[in-house]
């Protein structure tokens, strides 16, 4: 790949244009907003000056409801040989280009699973998709020229191609991404109007929980309304197992102890589904998950601490397979979980406590 058209510089735009880049690709960028086009180009994500003619790919990376109306635009005017969209629902706009009558073999669905809660251009990164999956759609009419392109460009990209059928895409992305953004968004909603002195107690579950909440509104409009049938199967779902823990939380409040052991078996069971479910999420690059220890550290909040951190793990030869910080309320200090293999408990925590650090049992 030589050459490339990245139609929509937001942020998955504007990535994908930054790392082709750096890799020595040509890349024009166009978008609605010439101006969002102009910020991509000074960032040094390519041009915004129009192509001469066909490029080698042509990336469409607008939103779900206009991505089969601008492929069809630029698959018209043949601004490419290859092209691909990278919307994060794959069966419908497929489903839209078809009832067009277009000739699909130049074009490959795609959706890279990564992002962030910001977009625009300005919260664009090259390295975006490092180590995350990319899924490919193809079909047995998807032309073997533009099958290689995507995959060069995922190569690019440094993800992970992950070949699905359409359809199992959307189902699957609905059960990771789609469904528990409503959830953690229902979860935030109820801080709204929540007294200041709750509020105040918020620790790093909530924040855990309510991370992804903070998302435009707007972009996950179009994402959830180009997939809402799988979405609203998994919310009834989730509903009826609300039903039953409210059910079970009530019975709990029962003076008749044979409802309160039924209460308390509701929530054990849901509790129990949730264990299994979670060990099911793939660990560090993929693999299964580990169960690491914490070595927690208490850290003033200035310039320097976690990387003195970091230093003296690696000069004590431990490697750190995550890091979470919890920040004391009211005060310029916290609390830094490192979490290791259990072997490196107490080296590591011999080695921190020898540089002055404070540990917490």
């Amino acid at each position: 790949m030589r050459t490339a058209l990245v139609i929509g510089t937001g942020l998955i735009g504007t990535s994908a244009a930054l790392a082709l880049a750096s890799r020595g690709v040509v890349v024009h960028l166009a978008d609605h907003d010439p101006e969002q086009a102009r910020t991509a180009a000074a960032l040094g994500a390519g041009t915004d000056e129009a192509p001469e003619g066909p490029v080698d790919l042509a990336i469409v990376a607008a939103p779900p409801a206009h991505v089969a109306a601008t492929l069809a635009d630029a698959m018209r005017r043949g601004l490419a040989r290859g092209y691909l969209d990278v919307a994060s629902v794959k069966g419908g706009p497929r489903r839209e280009l078809e009832a067009l009558g277009l000739d699909l073999t130049p074009y490959i669905g795609t959706h890279p699973m990564s992002g962030r809660e910001k977009s625009g251009p300005l919260a664009a990164s090259g390295d975006l998709f490092e180590g995350r999956p990319w899924v490919l759609t193809p079909t047995r009419d998807t032309d073997t020229e533009v099958l290689n392109l995507a995959l060069e460009l995922v190569s690019h990209c440094r993800a992970v191609p992950v070949v699905m059928d359409a359809d199992a895409h959307d189902r699957a992305v609905a059960l990771v991404s789609h469904m528990p953004h409503l959830v953690s968004s229902m979860v935030a909603a109820r801080l709204e109007h929540a007294e200041e002195t709750a509020v105040r107690l918020c620790g790093q579950g909530i924040r855990d929980v309510t991370r992804i909440a903070a998302s435009d509104p707007r972009m996950w409009i179009d994402i959830l309304s180009a997939n809402p049938g799988p979405v609203a199967d998994l919310l009834a779902d989730v509903s009826a197992d609300l039903d039953e823990t409210v059910q079970a939380l009530r019975s709990l409040q029962s003076s008749d102890e044979a409802k309160r052991r039924e209460g308390a078996g509701g929530i054990e069971d849901v509790l129990r589904r949730g264990n299994a479910g979670q060990v099911r999420v793939p660990g560090k690059h993929g693999s299964a998950p580990r169960a690491y220890e914490v070595v927690a550290v208490l850290i003033d909040d200035q310039p320097g601490q976690l990387a003195r951190i970091f230093a003296d793990a690696g000069m004590a030869g431990v490697n750190i397979e995550d890091v979470r910080i919890e920040h004391a309320t009211g005060q310029q200090a916290g609390l830094v979980q490192l979490m290791v293999e259990p072997k490196a408990v107490p080296v590591l925590g011999a080695a921190l406590r020898e540089r002055g650090w404070a540990l917490r049992q």
